[in-house]
């Protein structure tokens, strides 16, 4: 079973990941709406990989990864970033930041999983 944290503080996009993560069997998902929230699941549940969106109020996507990074027991979890600014040069600051993907929004619900499959291949 795949672990997929899936971070956003929309919930009706969180609404539509988590059922389009779903979609996959294999998956095991689990939702945060914040950049908190989602530490305090991580620490405790070590996803696979994390989904997280990179704006969002308090702490942003970038600021999360860098905790995580920080975090012993989350250093080596794949991050990819979920953002409406998907332009080239926004892509090539985030693959600097340590990702392993962006997916822009909005998201094909249909293809979502095979995307994040893609991402942990």
């Amino acid at each position: 079973m795949t672990r997929v944290l899936y971070v956003d503080d929309e919930p009706d996009i969180r609404e539509i990941a988590e059922m389009a993560l779903g979609l996959d069997p294999g998956f095991e998902v689990r939702l945060a709406a914040s950049a908190r929230e989602a530490l305090t699941i991580a620490e405790g549940w070590c996803p696979d990989i994390a989904l997280l969106d990179v704006m969002m109020p308090e702490i942003d996507g970038p600021t999360l990864l860098k905790m995580m990074r920080e975090r012993q027991e989350l250093a080596n979890v794949p991050v990819a970033f979920v953002t409406a600014r998907a332009q080239p040069s926004e892509l090539q600051n985030f693959a600097m930041l340590d990702a392993v993907g962006v997916i822009a929004k909005p998201f094909d619900p249909m293809t979502l999983a095979s995307t994040v499959r893609k991402l942990l291949e």
